[in-house]
């Protein structure tokens, strides 16, 4: 189960990671869900709480050569977070879009209790759903 809390810190932040796959093989052979949740969703959670951390420090460097966004990208970024706020990080568990919405968090400076709340909540639901399907469909595969 430790190994599920290191895949699933990896897959919040921007290295790829299948923490999802990982957690339904530890249900299938027999780790308790509720214990399955606990730690995808902490690690998870403290992931993507790194990417909140390097978005707050990285708007420092924004007008570097290597910063990764141009100041057009940053200000249609900013444009869009201010359009969905802090809401947008119920989606910080999706594929592709999830991280760097963590990222925008950090650069836009949302508290870090509000960002901690809206992330927990997506990552806990995220896989609550995967041991609810894993239950449903990997059931005749698994005993």
């Amino acid at each position: 189960m430790f190994s599920l809390f290191w895949i699933a810190l990896a897959s919040a932040t921007l290295l790829p990671g299948g923490s999802e796959v990982w957690l339904a093989r530890l249900w299938c052979v027999g780790e308790p869900a509720l214990a399955l949740w606990v730690v995808a969703t902490t690690g998870n959670t403290i992931g993507s709480m790194i990417n909140v951390a390097m978005g707050r420090y990285a708007r420092q460097f924004q007008h570097r050569r290597w910063f990764p966004a141009s100041p057009n990208g940053l200000a249609r970024a900013e444009r869009w977070y201010h359009r969905f706020g802090e809401f947008s990080l119920l989606l910080s568990w999706a594929p592709v879009v999830g991280d760097p919405l963590t990222v925008l968090a950090g650069i836009f400076k949302l508290p870090w209790w509000r960002a901690l709340l809206w992330i927990v909540v997506a990552k806990g639901a995220r896989y609550a759903l995967v041991l609810m399907l894993a239950q449903q469909w990997l059931v005749p595969l698994c005993h």
